[in-house]
C-alpha cells in the first residue's frame, strides 16, 4: 500500500474524529462518553475489541499471515483547563463545549490518529505479516488507569506483544515533521507530598513555638545546593515545588505545613535517585534542627523516563524516510514532561515518536497544558503514516531487538505515577 497516500486520503476522517473529541473533552477518570465514542467507532470499522473497566479500550487486527504483534497506543483524557477561543494568532477551528475542560495536550489528536491507523490497517490486513493491538488508554494525565489496562492486556488477554509504539504531538515541531530519536525522549521523575509538624503559637512569641514554615524555608533553600553538589553536571535534572499550604491567620504560627512538588530527569537511576536520597536527608536534618517532625504523605516509586529502544528507533526512522520522505525526519529536543508510555517501553521494546503540529499559518505552537494550545490538523497524516510504516516494517523485520526488560513486577511498574 502507498502509506502516505492512504493517510492523506483519510484526513477528513481523522479531522472529524479529532474535532468531535475536542468539542466534548473529559478529564482523567471521567472519560465515559469518550470510551463509548471509541467503542462505537471500532464497531463501525468491524474491528474486534473489548472495553476494559477503568482502563480503556483494546482492539485487535489479525493479519493474513502469522507473525509478530505490534501494540499501538493512544491516550484519551483531557485537562481541567479553560480553553481560549484563539491560539497564537487565529481563531481556533473548534473549541471545547465543556466549560473548564479541554484537550490542551493533544490527546484528541492521538486518539484520532490511532483510529485512522486502525481503519487503514484493517482495510489492508491481508497484507500484514502479523497482528496489531490497538490500545486506547484512559487517565494518562494522572497515570492511574494504566494499572488496570496493562495487566488486562498481559494477564487476561495474554497477548504476545513484540513491540510497542505511540506518538505524541509536539508543540515545537513543525507540521510535516516526525522525530523518532533513540534513548530518553521524555523525562521520568518523582512526585512527592510531605507534611511538616511543628508547634503552633502566638505570632508575638516565635521563641516558644516551632514554626514548620521556618523549617520548610530551610529545606527549600537547600534544594539548589543538592542539584549542584550531588548530581552529575552532565545529567539534566529539574525540581519544582508546586503547592505549599500553611497557616490561616497573620498572627498565628501554624502547627503544620504541607508541600508537594516533582523532580524530573532523563536518568532516574543516575540523577534522580541520588538527588532524592539527599533531599530526604535534608528534610530529616532540618526537621531535627527546627524541632519539627515530618510525614511522607505520598511518594511512590519514580516514573521512568520514556526510553526509545535503539533498534526500534532505527526501524521507525527508516520507515519515516521510506514512506514519507527524508525531509520529514527531524530531531526534536528531549521533553522534560513525563508520560505513562514509560511503562510500555520498560515492559516491551518500542518507540515514542513526536508528530509535528506547529504552524505559524494556522497559529499553532503554544505550549501544551495552556489555554492557547492548538493542533495543525495537516500534520496528523504524517503521524498516521509513521505509525503504519513502523507496523509494516517491524512485522517484516528479521533482525535482533536487544532489550533488557524491567526487573520488577508489572504491578510495580504500572503503579508508578507523578
Amino acid at each position: 500500500m502507498d502509506i502516505l497516500s492512504e493517510a492523506k486520503k483519510n484526513l477528513d476522517y481523522t479531522v472529524r474524529l479529532r474535532r468531535q473529541m475536542h468539542m466534548y473533552p473529559e478529564v482523567t477518570g471521567k472519560e465515559f462518553e469518550t470510551v463509548k465514542f471509541v467503542d462505537a467507532e471500532l464497531t463501525k470499522l468491524g474491528i474486534e475489541h473489548v472495553v476494559v473497566e477503568d482502563g480503556g479500550v483494546v482492539g485487535q487486527i489479525h493479519g493474513k499471515k502469522p507473525g509478530k504483534t505490534v501494540l499501538l497506543r493512544a491516550d484519551m483524557d483531557a485537562l481541567p483547563v479553560e480553553e481560549s477561543e484563539e491560539n497564537l494568532g487565529h481563531k481556533k477551528v473548534c473549541v471545547s463545549k465543556n466549560p473548564g475542560v479541554c484537550h490542551a495536550c493533544g490527546h484528541d489528536a492521538h486518539t484520532a490518529m490511532l483510529l485512522t491507523e486502525a481503519k487503514i490497517l484493517n482495510e489492508h490486513k491481508e497484507e500484514l505479516n502479523g497482528n496489531v493491538v490497538l490500545c486506547f488508554e484512559r487517565g494518562e494525565e494522572a497515570g492511574g488507569q494504566i494499572k488496570n489496562l496493562l495487566p488486562y492486556i498481559v494477564y487476561t488477554m495474554k497477548l504476545p506483544i513484540d513491540t510497542c509504539m505511540a506518538t505524541h504531538v509536539k508543540w515545537d515541531v513543525e507540521t510535516g515533521k516526525i522525530s523518532a530519536q533513540p534513548g530518553a525522549v521524555m523525562s521520568g521523575g518523582y512526585g512527592f507530598r510531605l507534611r511538616l509538624h511543628g508547634r503552633g503559637g502566638h505570632g508575638s512569641r516565635p521563641d516558644i513555638a516551632h514554626s514548620p514554615l521556618d523549617c520548610f524555608h530551610a529545606i527549600y533553600s537547600n534544594m539548589n545546593m543538592l542539584r549542584m553538589k550531588y548530581v552529575d553536571p552532565s545529567k539534566l535534572l529539574t525540581f519544582s515545588i508546586g503547592h505549599v499550604q500553611c497557616g490561616e491567620a497573620l498572627n498565628v504560627i501554624p502547627e503544620d505545613l504541607l508541600f508537594e512538588g516533582t523532580t524530573r530527569t532523563f536518568d532516574v537511576e543516575g540523577a534522580g535517585e541520588p538527588f532524592m536520597k539527599k533531599f530526604m536527608e535534608v528534610v530529616k536534618h532540618e526537621c531535627e534542627l527546627f524541632d519539627c517532625t515530618y510525614e511522607i504523605v505520598s511518594m511512590k516509586d519514580p516514573l521512568f523516563e520514556c526510553y526509545n529502544n535503539p533498534a526500534c528507533s532505527e526501524i521507525a526512522r527508516n520507515a519515516v524516510k521510506k514512506y514519507i520522505g527524508e525531509d520529514a525526519l527531524t530531531v526534536a529536543e528531549p521533553w522534560m514532561a513525563s508520560e505513562s508510555m514509560q511503562a510500555y517501553l520498560k515492559f516491551w521494546p518500542g518507540v515514542l515518536t513526536f508528530t509535528g503540529i506547529k504552524s505559524s499559518a494556522v497559529g499553532s505552537g503554544a505550549n501544551h497544558h495552556t489555554p492557547e494550545f492548538d493542533v495543525d490538523e495537516d500534520g496528523l497524516p504524517y503521524g498516521v503514516a509513521a505509525a503504519i510504516g513502523y507496523v509494516v516494517d517491524f512485522l517484516n523485520y528479521e533482525g535482533e531487538i536487544p532489550f533488557k526488560p524491567f526487573a520488577g513486577t508489572l504491578e510495580n511498574l504500572v503503579n508508578r505515577n507523578l
